[in-house]
C-alpha cells in the first residue's frame, strides 16, 4: 500500500464515527414518536438511503485506494480517484438528509442537486479508476 493510500484511507476511517452517528439518529427517531419520522415515508426513504449510501460508497472508496496503487494513471488523475469517490459518499448522503430535514416535507428540497452531483463524481472516479486498471501497469 502507498503512503498516498495509508494517508486517504486513514482520513476516510475517521469519517466512519458520522455513519454511526447516522444510524444512531435513525434509531432514536423511530422510537421518538414526537420525531415525525415514521408519519413521513418520503423522510423514511430518504434517510435510510443516505445512511446506506454513505457505508456502502465508504467501503467502496477504502478498496479503490489499494486499487489506484495498481491503475496506470497520472498523478493527477490519482489522486483525483482517492478524492472522488469518499467525496460522492459525503455529497450522496448530505443529498438524501438535507434534502427532507423538515418533519413535514411532502417533496425534497433544493439539496436534491447534491445527489445528483455525488452521483456524477462518484461515476467519474470509479469510470477513471476503471480505465486504469484495464491499461495495466507500464
Amino acid at each position: 500500500m502507498s503512503n498516498a493510500a495509508r494517508w486517504v484511507s486513514g482520513l476516510i476511517l475517521i469519517t466512519v464515527p458520522t455513519i454511526v452517528y447516522g444510524g444512531y439518529f435513525l434509531l432514536t427517531s423511530l422510537i421518538d414518536p414526537k420525531s415525525g419520522y415514521m408519519e413521513n415515508p418520503l423522510r423514511q426513504n430518504f434517510f435510510r438511503a443516505g445512511h446506506a449510501h454513505a457505508g456502502v460508497i465508504v467501503i467502496l472508496s477504502l478498496v479503490c485506494q489499494i486499487l489506484t496503487d495498481s491503475a496506470t494513471l497520472p498523478e493527477p488523475l490519482r489522486w483525483f480517484v482517492r478524492f472522488a469517490i469518499p467525496a460522492a459518499a459525503i455529497l450522496l448522503s448530505a443529498g438524501f438528509f438535507l434534502s427532507v430535514l423538515s418533519p413535514s416535507a411532502n417533496r425534497p428540497g433544493g439539496a436534491i442537486y447534491l445527489i445528483y452531483t455525488g452521483a456524477v463524481i462518484l461515476v467519474s472516479g470509479v469510470l477513471t479508476l476503471g480505465i486504469g486498471l484495464l491499461r495495466g501497469k507500464t
